[in-house]
């Protein structure tokens, strides 16, 4: 797997960055909103998709990566538990939500309902990779990917 480094300018880079960060696992305590630089962000354990879709292999990679937000103006949590460092969240995606351009919310959306709404005056993120990448036999799933009548 070749190491990322991406930035996201508009919404399109967003859906590309939520992409590769779709079933990433983070600690409650990885993450922090910089409220003085303007900044959020978090060190994940990002699921390599592009590499699943092109192997049959049993064997899958995770890797470690950074991402940040900047020009955050507030940062809200729903159903995060900020006191639990240990907590692993599933991240489910991120999406842009616009208010009057550039200015939006950017809303990182996790398993079991949990999510951080970030209020941003415009959309400037980085996803990079941080390390070597470490193989996995669990590929994450979704209740969509179930068969039709197995659910």
């Amino acid at each position: 797997m070749d190491e990322l480094k991406l930035i996201a300018l508009d919404a399109e880079d967003m859906k590309v960055l939520s992409c590769h960060l779709q079933d990433a696992v983070l600690r409650v305590g990885d993450m922090a909103y910089l409220k003085e630089d303007m900044r959020f962000a978090a060190i994940a354990n990002r699921f390599d998709w592009e590499g699943a879709a092109r192997s049959d292999d049993v064997e899958f990679q995770r890797r470690r990566c950074g991402v940040r937000f900047e020009r955050v103006k507030a940062a809200r949590t729903h159903g995060i538990d900020l006191s639990q460092k240990d907590a692993a969240l599933a991240l489910l995606a991120v999406a842009f939500e616009p208010l009057e351009e550039p200015e939006g919310y950017l809303t990182l959306h996790f398993a079991g309902g949990g999510a951080i709404r970030l209020h941003v005056e415009c959309i400037e993120a980085e996803l990079r990779d941080l390390g070597a990448a470490w193989s996995t036999r669990r590929k994450p799933t979704h209740a969509s990917d179930d068969p039709p009548g197995t659910a």
